[in-house]
């Protein structure tokens, strides 16, 4: 059992870090200005998987194995650098998604927004940062708490991000109508994400 006391001070952080502007919500943003409001929330569930997935694998200890081997970190991240700039180029080629054309199926933003969290392995660093510090071994089972301080901040997660998106597409659906618009709504969409692959570029290694 995790103490009363340590959640009442683990979920306002999580929230904190919810609602703090990241590559998870600048991708569901770019995502819903894109394609709309459901594929929006797509996205935040894919990310949000991808979250607890590698909350699952920090806890299992693979995070230790990233930190300790540079290599691999830089792999995972040109990886998540390659596919941002492959959904950039599609964003600007394609332009905003109009009523008109062939959208994808939702499950799409989902698994696009499962890699692009997968890829980026500060996730995994950060999650080896922040949680230890409310685990108590004293408590049960570490691994349960890693899961349990987990499903606190994806359920943050989705909620945060699929409000966002969801926000933005109603923005771009009322834009989309407008063919000039939709095409600043393309150029929009695939800066954030070439900007996005430029800062998992950049980063180093913590």
């Amino acid at each position: 059992m995790i103490e009363t006391v340590t959640l009442m001070a683990f979920i306002p952080a999580a929230l904190v870090l919810n609602f703090t502007p990241g590559a998870d919500m600048m991708f569901c943003f770019g995502q819903g200005l894109r394609s709309g409001s459901r594929p929006a929330m797509m996205a935040s569930l894919g990310v949000s998987t991808g979250l607890m997935v590698q909350v699952l694998l920090a806890g299992l200890g693979l995070g230790a194995l990233v930190s300790a081997v540079p290599w691999l970190f830089d792999v995972i991240r040109w990886m998540g650098v390659a596919y941002l700039l492959v959904l950039a180029w599609g964003a600007i080629r394609k332009g905003a998604v109009s009523d008109d054309a062939a959208i994808k199926p939702a499950h799409f933003a989902f698994r696009e927004g499962l890699l692009v969290n997968l890829t980026n392995p500060k996730v995994i660093l950060f999650v080896l940062a922040f949680i230890p510090q409310f685990v108590d071994p004293a408590n049960g089972p570490v691994l349960l708490q890693f899961l349990t301080f987990g499903a606190i901040i994806t359920l943050g997660s989705i909620l945060v991000n699929g409000v966002v998106g969801i926000f933005a597409g109603g923005a771009g659906r009322i834009l989309i109508s407008n063919p000039r618009a939709s095409r600043i709504i393309g150029w929009v969409t695939g800066g954030i994400f070439a900007a996005l692959a430029i800062r998992l570029a950049i980063m180093e290694r913590a």
